[in-house]
């Protein structure tokens, strides 16, 4: 049995309660269609999937740790998000705790051309996106050049009036002033949070203060007048709470405690996990990083039944090292005229087959077309009652519900053209690969496996034929770490549940 859940959104007032029902109407007639068992659903109302700050998202990725459910079905991808690099770090987070996320009413492939397709519509929802946030950008300058509240929270010690100008709260304003004196006097932020609360001051976002809400108060330069919305800076444009001799003093307090010996350490992305698979056993290679004699962290891939010694001698190998042969491997391979006409060429016939849910539509419209023709028969016999008439107008609405769905579906046909996936491609070519989300994108995209031997890797890449051979030098890959104590699990494997 495979359990799925609905995750719904939309995206802002202008769509209606009814936006979120047709949404969850289709993604359950989805569901009855492959099989599913809905356990259950996530809605979002007005919430742009621009962000990932979305209550339900974010509950629905923290329960799929849980094995509650095997998939997430969206109305359509841009409903899961817009923004590619939130799309492909959650998806791979669902793929960690085994769950999938599969469209209602875009058929796309399983296989290698699926995957492509699937990051070309990622990209196209992201431009549908900053386009719309052109648009809105535009309203909001008219607005931030008259120093204008442009919406968002408002931040404490402030209102807003009539004419949409910041105005000073003087209930809440005292107590802003005072949190600033209390730092930079050396009071602790814990402290600062305990003072708002047990006077009743409430955050922006009325709820009780903590140690980030504080933080975010004495950074925001709007309690020294100073109004700012993108590349628009105007420095007496709100009225101020606080002097900037004292904003300055805070700042500096802040730039101090950056150096302080608790500072957190950045998270280590293991880029290849669950691709990179032992050539010998067949087992997959979890991230892992240890601590050498010297005290040098290292960190490396290592088979799991090699690291439980079930069975496999193979070696660890450099996380570094085998991540840059890679990337290197696919840039060479995949970024070529030829295979990226191939590719083209490949997605775009398959978005040209039939689609599956036309024929069923057809079927069930004939079925329904059938029934009519009998009840009109027996009408026509004067066979008439109250059930007679109230089963000619639910066949009536179904009729036309699958003639809608069929005129839909045809229309959806044909989603993307060759010159429209060439251009994405070309586009992908251009990342800056020093980023790790660029990295990162390039391996999900189009590396479907990595296997490793004694003497090579073998990379086999999506919506290509066969496999390159990269050859495996000890001295470069094959990590020799003698590692002091028991090696550290890293979040990749600790999702793999080794």
């Amino acid at each position: 049995m495979i359990k799925a859940v609905i995750y719904a959104r939309y995206s802002c007032d202008n769509q209606r309660e009814e936006s979120i029902e047709g949404q969850l109407r289709e993604c359950k007639e989805f569901a009855t269609r492959k099989g599913y068992t809905l356990v259950g659903s996530y809605i979002d109302r007005a919430m742009s999937a621009k962000t990932d700050n979305r209550p339900e998202f974010q509950r629905m990725i923290k329960e799929s740790a849980k094995e509650l459910f095997d998939v997430v079905i969206v109305w359509k991808l841009d409903r899961f998000a817009r923004n590619r690099y939130d799309s492909a770090h959650y998806k791979a987070t669902l793929r960690r705790n085994g769950v999938k996320v599969v469209s209602a009413t875009e058929v796309i492939s399983e296989g290698a051309e699926g995957i492509i397709l699937e990051s070309v519509l990622e990209g196209y929802a992201e431009y549908y996106s900053a386009e719309l946030s052109e648009k809105v950008i535009r309203g909001m300058t008219e607005n931030a050049l008259k120093c204008q509240y442009n919406g968002g929270y408002i931040p404490v010690g402030y209102k807003v009036d009539e004419n949409k100008h910041y105005q000073i709260d003087e209930l809440t304003a005292p107590f802003v002033k005072e949190a600033f004196l209390m730092y930079v006097n050396g009071r602790h932020i814990k402290k600062i949070v305990e003072y708002f609360n047990e006077n009743g001051i409430r955050s922006s976002r009325n709820k009780p203060m903590t140690k980030t809400t504080v933080s975010t108060i004495l950074q925001n330069r709007k309690y020294i007048g100073e109004y700012q919305y993108r590349d628009i800076v105007v420095s007496d444009g709100i009225p101020a709470i606080i002097s900037r001799e004292l904003f300055a003093l805070a700042q500096q307090r802040t730039e101090q405690n950056k150096y302080a010996p608790s500072a957190s350490r950045s998270e280590i992305k293991y880029l290849l996990t669950g691709k990179l698979m032992c050539g010998d056993c067949g087992s997959v290679y979890a991230g892992e990083s240890g601590t050498g004699r010297t005290g040098q962290k290292y960190h490396y891939y290592k088979c799991v039944k090699a690291k439980k010694r079930d069975g496999c001698e193979r070696k660890a190998i450099k996380k570094d090292e085998v991540e840059e042969a890679v990337i290197e491997a696919t840039v060479e391979n995949i970024f070529v005229d030829e295979v990226i006409e191939e590719i083209a060429d490949r997605v775009i016939s398959w978005q040209e087959k039939e689609s599956t849910l036309v024929p069923l539509y057809q079927r069930e419209l004939a079925e329904v077309e059938k029934s009519i023709a009998n009840l009109l028969s027996a009408i026509e016999q004067g066979i008439i009652t109250s059930a007679t008439k109230n089963r000619m107008a639910e066949l009536e609405s179904l009729k036309i519900d699958l003639e809608v769905k069929i005129a839909r579906e045809e229309i959806q046909t044909q989603i993307l053209t060759k010159d429209q996936v060439k251009f994405w491609l070309k586009n992908m070519e251009k990342l800056d690969l020093a980023s790790i989300d660029n990295r990162q994108r390039i391996i999900n995209t189009f590396v479907n496996s990595i296997y490793v031997y004694e003497d090579r890797f073998e990379v086999n890449f999506n919506c290509r034929e066969g496999f390159e051979t990269i050859p495996l030098d000890i001295e470069r890959f094959v990590s020799r770490l003698e590692i002091v104590g028991e090696p550290e699990k890293p979040v990749s494997a600790m999702f793999m549940g080794f």
